[in-house]
């Protein structure tokens, strides 16, 4: 999990403030809150820790569904429902893998500058 200070002190040395952790996952993801001494880990809509690293749009109502949302509807709008977005970070659009994923995607992939 990747932490980020939210609020540093004068001095720097000491965390002044809560302190952000987003666990950015393939298949799912969770964001944690340190304070007090321990992580809590914060609950979606849901009330589940985890939450599918899925995104969807939808073109008629321009609404942006995220986790549990957009995985239930991607049947319904598959070119419009973004997962294993995390698969193409860092990867160049030639790629053998990149170029083997895109074939499983529902969704159209791009080359932008050699980046999918």
């Amino acid at each position: 999990m990747l932490f980020a200070s939210i609020a540093l002190n004068q001095d720097d040395s000491k965390i002044d403030g809560p302190v952000i952790g987003i666990d950015l996952g393939t298949t799912y993801s969770c964001v944690g809150i340190w304070k007090n001494g321990r992580v809590e880990i914060i609950v979606n809509e849901l009330g589940n820790r985890i939450t599918p690293s899925w995104v969807a749009f939808d073109q008629e109502t321009k609404e942006r569904l995220i986790g549990e949302a957009a995985k239930n509807q991607s049947a319904l709008n598959p070119k419009n429902t973004i997962f294993d977005a995390k698969r193409l970070i860092g990867r160049k659009f030639d790629e053998k893998t990149v170029q083997e994923d895109k074939k499983l995607l529902t969704y159209d992939l791009v080359n932008k500058d050699g980046r999918p």
